[in-house]
């Protein structure tokens, strides 16, 4: 049995789980959220907690991957459904920094605009479920990538950095907070 797997996820007050064949709805104070578990796992609720069982003890129930299938076993279902739950009262927040003279960022309705020193600003769209705030301090602007559910969190993240990922020279582009840089130098005059 999974060591994740195995350990219950306590519901808090004011979160509700619906569980519905294979289908998991959690809803809370900050949205909701669904989930779709593999035919393999059967999530039950008892005592204000969810608890996660394999149905068969078969290799693929028990991996944490599988080849050729959707990823939604044992221990990786019941870290997904604790990620809605604290996705559903906390919510997550991911920090990144623009590093770059002029370089800036602004929120326009829907839209994220950056000015990262190309001929033209580039506009984010930004979806749904997710919101995002700017602020400035000293040369370094802060994005901070709020919303309800973690992947879709990280996966905005992740695409605001590449589109202009911190060069090694100067230091310029967008980083997460507290991400480490190894700067190289540039090229020395030859005497």
């Amino acid at each position: 049995m999974s060591r994740v797997g195995r350990r219950p996820i306590d519901i808090p007050h004011g979160v509700k789980v619906t569980v519905n064949g294979d289908l998991v709805e959690i809803e809370g104070p900050k949205g909701k959220l669904t989930q779709k578990v593999s035919p393999l796992i059967k999530v039950k609720l008892s005592d204000n907690q969810i608890i996660v069982e394999r149905l068969r003890d078969i290799r693929q129930g028990r991996s944490l991957h599988s080849r050729g299938s959707a990823a939604s076993l044992h221990g990786l279902t019941r870290t997904l459904l604790s990620n809605m739950v604290e996705g559903v009262t906390a919510g997550f927040e991911r920090a990144l920094e623009i590093h770059g003279v002029g370089y800036r960022a602004e929120v326009k309705e829907r839209k994220l605009s950056l000015r990262l020193g190309f001929s033209n600003p580039v506009n984010f769209d930004l979806p749904e479920g997710v919101e995002v705030d700017t602020s400035r301090e000293a040369q370094v602007t802060q994005i901070k990538v709020r919303g309800v559910d973690k992947q879709l969190v990280g996966e905005v993240a992740a695409r605001l950095r590449a589109i202009y990922p911190p060069e090694p020279y100067k230091g310029k582009g967008i980083r997460h907070r507290g991400e480490g840089l190894r700067r190289k130098a540039g090229k020395a005059a030859v005497t």
